[in-house]
């Protein structure tokens, strides 16, 4: 194991040209790492989310730096002025507000620049909300997906909803505190009452909340209560032996059939859903397959 006092030259200080993807705590801040404090304190300058909220960690872990804004309302405009200053030998360093860059934020479209420029990414490793809830839910982690926020136009939002209902995979999904009530009554809808999830909040905080439900019974833990603070839920994914057994080529047609003989969508996947004894949004998701 490498000692601390003999850090390589990359280790010690940021290169020239090199744009440092930081993770910073999603809340202790007892999480940021001695590499991330090193290249704060030396980077050229550091584009943040949010300044505001990156000088209040600057200033609890002592380090004094120029910072930029960087956050979906100015990234297109900004993103051409930072691969100018790597050009000129700058070093960079990106945060979000909390947690790793490029993750339900724009920093993504900056790396991606960086990238096309021929100019050198680095990314220093740090806490993830997301991860951080998979791994402390139990629920198989070797394969999952991340949905983040869900969008909020109804169509696009459905869309989503019904791929995790019938997803075999673990899926992690971000949400508000003024949202989570709705969010939690479409998980019930789309996913059955049965399934498993675990909704965490205030994360590596002192009032850190995990809590495994299902479901049926997670609307009724939030009931009545004031609600703050982020959630990153975590929802079990299917059993693949709770599938249908039909052939859902037949089904797919049969439904086809009742749609064009005049019952709505909708409709025709109710009937189904009580004829085959499948949940109709399995049934509803196989009209656009």
């Amino acid at each position: 194991m490498k000692n601390i006092n003999s850090l390589s030259h990359r280790e010690q200080e940021p290169e020239k040209s090199v744009l440092y993807i930081v993770g910073t705590p999603i809340g202790n801040l007892n999480d940021v790492s001695l590499r991330a404090i090193n290249i704060l304190k030396n980077v050229s300058f550091i584009a943040c989310e949010d300044t505001r909220q990156t000088q209040k960690i600057m200033n609890k872990i002592g380090i004094k730096n120029k910072l930029i804004s960087f956050n979906k309302h100015n990234s297109f405009g900004k993103i051409p002025s930072i691969i100018n200053s790597l050009k000129e030998g700058k070093s960079v360093a990106l945060v979000s507000d909390a947690g790793l860059p490029s993750i339900c934020d724009p920093g993504e479209d900056l790396i991606d620049k960086v990238r096309i420029s021929n100019l050198d990414v680095i990314c220093i490793p740090g806490p993830c909300a997301a991860l951080t809830a998979l791994v402390s839910s139990g629920f198989p982690s070797s394969k999952f997906v991340f949905e983040g926020f869900l969008p909020k136009k109804q169509a696009e939002r459905e869309k989503i909803l019904r791929s995790i209902g019938t997803s075999e995979k673990t899926v992690i999904i971000y949400e508000s505190p003024h949202r989570i009530h709705k969010l939690l009554e479409e998980l019930k809808n789309f996913c059955g009452t049965n399934r498993e999830i675990l909704i965490t909040r205030e994360l590596t905080k002192k009032f850190e909340q995990h809590i495994r439900s299902n479901t049926d019974k997670a609307l009724e833990i939030f009931e009545g209560e004031k609600i703050m603070g982020e959630f990153t839920i975590v929802i079990k994914g299917m059993k693949k032996e709770s599938k249908s057994k039909v052939d859902l080529s037949d089904l797919k047609n049969e439904l086809h059939e009742l749609i064009k003989a005049g019952l709505s969508l909708t409709a025709a996947s109710k009937y189904l859903s009580k004829k085959e004894s499948i949940k109709k949004n399995l049934i509803y998701e196989l009209y656009f397959k």
